[in-house]
């Protein structure tokens, strides 16, 4: 007998039984789709600052002296031990030299007449990043890069 109450009851006013179900689905699953694309932010955001990072570690490597700035051999050792979670690193150390009166300069002591040689160290990192859930129309891959330059002490 209430079976046929019920459902003349939901005959004249529509039934919503399933609806609040229905609701909570949707939500949990935009809830979760939302916290997946935050981790994958995050991990992609983590990356690059590991990649800016390791070219800060080369080159504060190679700004300790001149014999160092001219060893760019331990200064990519030194910014690829900085990101060891990172990928497909690759690193470019160098150094260069200026006039301080902002002409360029070879390193040479007859470069720089009248003015005195500043020495400075760089380190360029690259690095390509997979996410872990590909979306349509997103890259499949993500390039990034960290440079760092810094003055050799005098």
């Amino acid at each position: 007998m209430t079976r046929n109450i019920r459902s003349a009851f939901c005959g004249l006013l529509r039934c919503n039984s399933g609806q609040s179900l229905v609701e909570t689905a949707i939500a949990v699953s935009l809830c979760g789709i939302l916290m997946l694309g935050a981790g994958e932010f995050g991990r992609l955001a983590y990356a690059g600052i590991e990649i800016s990072d390791s070219a800060r570690a080369g080159v504060e490597y190679g700004c300790q002296s001149h014999a160092m700035a001219q060893d760019t051999t331990n200064m990519q050792l030194a910014a690829s031990q900085d990101a060891p979670d990172v990928p497909n690193l690759t690193l470019t150390a160098s150094h260069f030299c200026q006039c301080a009166d902002g002409t360029s300069s070879t390193c040479q002591k007859q470069d720089c007449v009248g003015s005195r040689i500043i020495e400075y160290v760089q380190v360029i990192t690259t690095g390509t990043v997979n996410p872990l859930i590909y979306v349509p129309g997103l890259p499949k891959t993500y390039s990034m890069q960290g440079k760092a330059v810094m003055r050799v002490v005098q």
